[in-house]
């Protein structure tokens, strides 16, 4: 008994005792099933490429591809995310080595479906920027910007092109109005009435993109503003959202991640689809950079990262440390 009797007679504090008794209570889990790898795959290349702003993430010749995708099936990753990185001289205003049979993406997928199989997802990007020699996620018209309905001509073909090398998903990621419903026919009328849409529902034009632009060897010029969603705006990914399922997303995608919890958390109220969350090159490479400085700690302030992005309401996470967290789960 103390002077102040009885209080407090709840003690919160009692269920924090030991790293047992945290482990008990603990309310959300990450398990490497939640976790997907993107990876790069660069065109020409015969050593894996590091990524200057991405400290141990490279741009992967076809053969350390295809080990990284053993590897992280080996730590239980659920899937991997694959994007391909042309060689500069194929870049076109049209983006045709991304539709080309024989094209970087397309030879990736089907050297990571022939190492792994089914024991991974393998998904693939579906856009045009690492293809066209401008930089956007489309075609240009004649006056310069993104003309949206024949950017889905290209895409159909993308789905296409994707599902005959082997993928299990498409992410549809150019942000351009009837994608979804564009991609979902072009796979049904081909006979992949199997693949899977993950939909990039609301992708934000933000800074944390800076090194992605480094890692897919970018050609931009300009900015993605006009297509990818304001940062201002919330309602507006709902309305995505919304068009996104009734076009046939199997499921759907906020990115980035940490500056977009709200985001992550209203969608995932909202739906009974499968929520991902990209936790993107910016907000990895912050925190590479702050603990390169000895300011924070490294591996907690990736787990409380990824902790808070699964808190929010995803259930799955694309992260450049899939493989490494998952190994430590």
């Amino acid at each position: 008994m103390t002077k102040y009797g009885s209080f407090p007679g709840a003690r919160p504090r009692r269920l924090r005792t030991t790293p047992a008794m945290r482990r008990m209570v603990a309310e959300y889990r990450l398990h490497p099933s939640d976790l997907i790898l993107p990876a790069f795959v660069r065109e020409g290349v015969d050593e894996p490429v590091p990524i200057g702003a991405m400290p141990g993430v490279v741009q992967h010749t076809r053969d350390t591809l295809r080990k990284a995708a053993v590897e992280a099936a080996a730590a239980g990753v659920s899937g991997i995310m694959l994007f391909g990185v042309p060689l500069d001289e194929k870049k076109d205003a049209a983006g045709t080595a991304g539709t080309d049979p024989d094209g970087i993406l397309q030879l990736a997928i089907q050297d990571v479906r022939a190492e792994v199989g089914d024991d991974l997802v393998i998904m693939s990007d579906l856009c045009l920027d690492e293809y066209t020699d401008h930089g956007h996620c489309g075609v240009l018209d004649a006056r310069g910007r993104v003309d949206n309905d024949a950017t889905l001509e290209r895409y159909a073909e993308m789905a296409q092109v994707q599902a005959d090398a082997g993928v299990h998903a498409v992410g549809p990621s150019g942000m351009m109005d009837g994608q979804v419903g564009v991609v979902r026919d072009a796979l049904d009328q081909t006979g992949h009435e199997d693949v899977s849409i993950l939909a990039y529902t609301a992708k934000y034009s933000s800074a944390f993109y800076g090194p992605f632009r480094e890692a897919v060897g970018s050609s931009l010029q300009g900015d993605r503003k006009t297509y990818q969603q304001d940062p201002a705006n919330l309602r507006e990914s709902l309305r995505e959202l919304a068009l996104d399922l009734d076009e046939g997303a199997d499921m759907v995608m906020v990115k980035p991640a940490l500056p977009y919890l709200d985001v992550l958390a209203k969608i995932a109220d909202a739906v009974d689809v499968p929520v991902a969350a990209y936790q993107i090159s910016g907000e990895y490479a912050m925190v590479e950079a702050a603990a390169e400085k000895g300011w924070i700690d490294r591996d907690r302030a990736i787990l409380e990262t990824l902790t808070g992005i699964k808190r929010a309401g995803a259930n799955m996470i694309l992260t450049y440390w899939a493989t490494e967290v998952a190994r430590g789960l």
